[in-house]
């Protein structure tokens, strides 16, 4: 007797799940589908421009991509003027929901920068794509300086290096010139928003003498025992409050 003839065979498996991508695959989605699924959990966004196949998955499947998301506790948050998505934690009164994804953590640095590019992309209503180069964010930036010349501008080439490579919210358009992706909108929120400009006046006004830890952003604490650091239950993104390091 051949007990071969028993088993199942690798076209057998593929016959009762079309959608199987390989043997034994129990999976439901398209290869695309999968791997936009995939992108969107790693973070920190899909972008149109940027993966155009991956963002037409999307747009075809989103309310299958947005159901597996909901297993997760997640939310999909999707632009399609601006094209681009991205994951935040549910936000529920009737359960406690679960951290899904690890939260970034920022300096107030990073986030003082993140206020810059929003402001110079609102500034900017209308406009396919707004360019930047450098000198004009750090030159807006120097008012936060704290320490000595050379340390600030580490701290500040450290956080453009994060909005390039982390958070990639900026995207290289020439030489040192770089364009602001729209994603900054939904990276930091109004409270920081309205904190930070607080922040900015009181330096101007010679009350906090130009010191951050004078100033006193406030932290965004999370109800999630694991992140002790603090971070904004609506971006995703940690904070930290402190000064950046003048050794």
């Amino acid at each position: 007797m051949n007990d071969s003839a028993d088993a199942p065979t690798e076209s057998g498996e593929s016959a009762q799940n079309p959608s199987g991508l390989w043997f034994q695959d129990t999976g439901t989605l398209g290869e695309r589908t999968r791997r936009v699924l995939l992108e969107l959990l790693k973070g920190p966004y899909v972008s149109g421009a940027q993966s155009p196949q991956l963002w037409s998955a999307l747009v075809a499947d989103e309310s299958i991509v947005r159901s597996r998301l909901h297993d997760l506790f997640l939310e999909l948050v999707i632009d399609k003027i601006d094209e681009f998505a991205f994951t935040r934690k549910v936000v529920s009164e009737e359960i406690d929901v679960p951290a899904a994804v690890r939260s970034e953590r920022l300096t107030f640095l990073d986030t003082a920068m993140l206020l810059v590019l929003r402001q110079l992309l609102l500034a900017a209503p209308g406009e396919r794509r707004v360019i930047v180069d450098r000198e004009e964010v750090y030159e807006r930036l120097a008012i936060y300086r704290t320490g000595d010349e050379s340390t600030f501008q580490r701290n500040l080439n450290g956080a453009w290096s994060r909005m390039s490579n982390r958070l990639r919210v900026l995207h290289k358009a020439g030489e040192e010139r770089f364009e602001i992706s729209p994603m900054v909108k939904f990276l930091i929120d109004e409270d920081q928003v309205r904190e930070l400009i607080d922040v900015y006046e009181r330096i101007t006004s010679g009350e906090a003498k130009g010191s951050i830890a004078e100033a006193g952003l406030s932290s965004h604490a999370t109800d999630d025992p694991d992140d002790p650091e603090g971070s904004d239950p609506d971006s995703g993104l940690g904070t930290d409050d402190s000064e950046e390091d003048e050794a």
